[in-house]
């Protein structure tokens, strides 16, 4: 991945961290409310995606980072989503598991 993206969804990532959001984060659709969020950030030819979750106060969770493969357009290949989906519930076993 390249540096530019790299520091892009670092710098997201550790706004999520303080609380707060970076401009370009936007609500994965699928998802209800704005608990899933998902950062697309082009560079050159190719589209990175980033997509985590802060429906937690006290923790941030990095659900998936992959290369955008243009295949249906804008829209996240349904593979993509249903690995989202799986890292999320281990997410919230895993966050759940912690607290108690």
């Amino acid at each position: 991945m390249p540096e530019e993206v790299r520091d892009t969804f670092g710098f997201a990532l550790y706004l999520a961290q303080l609380g707060d959001k970076h401009p370009d984060a936007k609500p994965l659709k699928g998802f209800t409310g704005a608990g899933v969020l998902e950062i697309v950030e082009d560079y050159r030819a190719d589209t990175y995606r980033a997509v985590y979750t802060v429906r937690f106060s006290d923790a941030v969770y990095v659900l998936h980072v992959f290369q955008k493969k243009s295949k249906q357009g804008i829209t996240t290949p349904k593979e993509e989503i249903e690995k989202i989906k799986t890292r999320l519930k281990m997410a919230e076993g895993l966050h759940h598991g912690k607290r108690g």
